[in-house]
């Protein structure tokens, strides 16, 4: 008798787990109204479970009214009457100091008066507005429809063949067919994402690595892989084992100028890398968006692989304006047609032709390439005096950048960013916190700065006052 109620125990606990394990997958929207479930057999052998459990699990959950079933169908989700999807409800709960959107939300709504050393964009006066002006001129001249219309389905020609030309200069070969400029570099990512990924897919990303794609990848519902960023790229032992481990669908990175630690890829880690995505069928996306900051161009995993197994993606908002938007996606002639599509769908169409035509005539000028020249030497400037100043309170680069406007800044042991992150903002300036960069939560002790929004004294004396009044545990 005593093993009867044994086995019934245990059956029940298993008929639990089953009913658990549908619910998450219906609130996290990995299911949704109408959704076929997985087959009784198929789903038994996932949980590890007989036949029998599965079918009392469904048979309570339809009695629920969760799910319900179809003679000679199988079973289906019910009409759930979810509540609309808050992003910041998927995955674990975080200090907001160390939340993407809660340091998004400083950044962009922040009075014009706060200090941002911990954003993502050069201050608007460093950036080309001469240049932008004389394009505003010129564009205020030029058709009625570039000012009144759609954007096409893949955006300007003239554009995109720019960019082919900037391509060619590196070494990839590729045709006006496999370049589709999308409304920002985030959309680009976000096309990416839908026209690639399912709920529930695995996507390995740096850790760390730059917020937002952690905030993007949640709005997908995917399951987000971190590996750690070494100062020449992913550690590829632990990539390798992610691979094998995870079956991602997806690895998407930096790899010029890395977002935040400013690491560049050696050629030995970007062959290895490749090779292992080929090995297990892994589409790479690679965000260029640093790529002019460079002072002499890196290895590129684009120019490797020829745009068979990689993505590039790109925008212009780092280098020209924030205020202008448009990015692009450079891939396989066959998936910028499903991309152009998926684009119409989602935004009927590409980029406004008047912010195309505007940058379009920045780049085919001169002036853009004395513009970055100027840019980079500004900032190779910034980034060893920024140092400097910083190293005189014990904040260290973890190395430093060949280029680009960030510094990734190891704390004295024991200081705690995220601390720093909340004392900084009732004084109205706002940091970037380790953390809000890892996906494993190990980077309290790291901070992003903005070496050209760094020039107010203020910002040090607030960090040297929050050290002091809360040492180091």
């Amino acid at each position: 008798m005593q093993l009867l109620d044994q086995m019934k125990s245990r059956e029940c606990t298993r008929t639990g787990d089953v009913m658990t394990a549908i619910r998450l997958k219906i609130s996290s929207r990995a299911l949704a109204s109408g959704d076929r479930l997985p087959s009784i057999r198929s789903f038994a052998a996932t949980m590890g479970v007989s036949p029998s459990t599965v079918v009392e699990a469904y048979d309570r959950l339809a009695a629920e009214g969760l799910i319900r079933a179809r003679r000679g169908s199988g079973f289906y989700v019910a009409n759930t009457g979810l509540p609309p999807m808050a992003l910041t409800e998927v995955g674990p709960r975080r200090d907001q100091a160390v939340d993407p959107f809660w340091v998004s939300r400083q950044s962009l709504d922040a009075d014009p008066a706060v200090i941002k050393p911990g954003c993502g964009w050069l201050p608007a006066e460093w950036m080309p507005q001469t240049a932008l002006r004389r394009a505003l001129r010129t564009l205020s001249r030029d058709e009625n429809a570039v000012l009144a219309d759609y954007g096409s389905t893949r955006g300007s020609p003239i554009l995109r063949r720019l960019l082919l030309g900037r391509f060619a200069d590196e070494g990839i070969e590729a045709s006006l067919e496999q370049v589709l400029l999308t409304s920002s570099g985030t959309q680009a990512i976000d096309l990416i994402c839908r026209f690639l990924l399912r709920p529930g897919d695995a996507v390995l990303v740096d850790d760390p690595c730059y917020f937002n794609f952690q905030a993007l990848l949640r709005a997908h519902q995917v399951k987000i892989v971190g590996v750690p960023y070494t100062p020449s790229g992913p550690d590829m032992k632990a990539f390798e084992a992610a691979l094998i481990a995870e079956r991602p669908r997806l690895y998407i990175t930096n790899s010029a100028l890395h977002n935040p630690t400013g690491a560049t890829i050696s050629p030995q880690t970007a062959h290895r890398l490749l090779s292992a995505a080929a090995a297990h069928d892994l589409t790479i996306v690679e965000d260029d968006i640093f790529a002019d900051f460079e002072p002499e161009p890196s290895p590129r995993l684009t120019v490797l692989d020829g745009l068979n197994r990689v993505i590039r993606i790109g925008s212009f908002s780092k280098t020209l304006s924030a205020s202008i938007r448009c990015g692009y996606i450079a891939a396989r002639a066959d998936w910028i047609e499903g991309l152009a599509d998926l684009q119409v769908a989602t935004n009927f169409g590409g980029p406004s032709p008047a912010a195309t035509e505007l940058i379009a005539n920045v780049l085919g000028g001169g002036s853009y390439r004395k513009h970055m020249d100027e840019l980079r030497q500004r900032l190779a400037r910034a980034r060893h005096e920024t140092a400097a100043r910083l190293e005189s309170l014990g904040i260290q680069p973890w190395l430093m950048p060949r280029g680009g406007f960030y510094l990734w800044c190891r704390l004295p042991d024991g200081h705690d960013s995220a601390l720093l992150a909340r004392i900084a903002v009732e004084e109205n300036i706002v940091l970037a916190p380790g953390n809000v960069f890892s996906v494993s939560q190990t980077a309290a002790q790291f901070l992003r700065f903005n070496v050209a929004q760094l020039g107010d004294p203020r910002i040090l004396a607030v960090l040297q006052r929050a050290m002091a009044s809360h040492p180091a545990n």
